[in-house]
């Protein structure tokens, strides 16, 4: 099943689909990785299951702190997909604005620019 976390059975086109379902969106970097090397995708899948599947932390407080990390690289695509994924899982405006005080705290003003972007969503 694509949704086990182990992609066993399933192309990568299944669990690219499967993967916009559960976020509610599809990363562009997954549709690049899947037409240049399918297999990547399934890689990509065990990790991304964990990530989204409740465990000892939740997955919304997982895509939280997801959020501050690629903040903290600046990356802002990246943040935009964490924001968009923190939504998609229930996140409020107040959890997402306590997550930009520790990304001030930790990363200064040059990360919390890369969510420029992402925070528009809020709106």
């Amino acid at each position: 099943m694509c949704g086990d976390g182990s992609g066993k059975g399933c192309g990568h086109r299944e669990i690219i689909d499967d993967m916009t379902d559960k976020l509610g969106f599809t990363p562009q970097i997954l549709e690049t990785l899947g037409e240049l090397e399918p297999e990547f995708v399934h890689k990509y899948n065990m990790c991304n299951h964990r990530l989204l599947k409740d465990g000892a932390l939740s997955a919304k407080t997982k895509i939280l702190i997801a959020l501050a990390v690629v903040a903290s690289k600046q990356c802002e695509a990246c943040v935009i997909s964490q924001m968009k994924s923190a939504l998609k899982n229930g996140a409020t405006k107040e959890e997402i604005m306590e997550v930009m005080d520790v990304i001030f705290i930790t990363s200064g003003a040059p990360a919390v620019a890369a969510c420029r972007d992402a925070l528009k969503q809020l709106k």
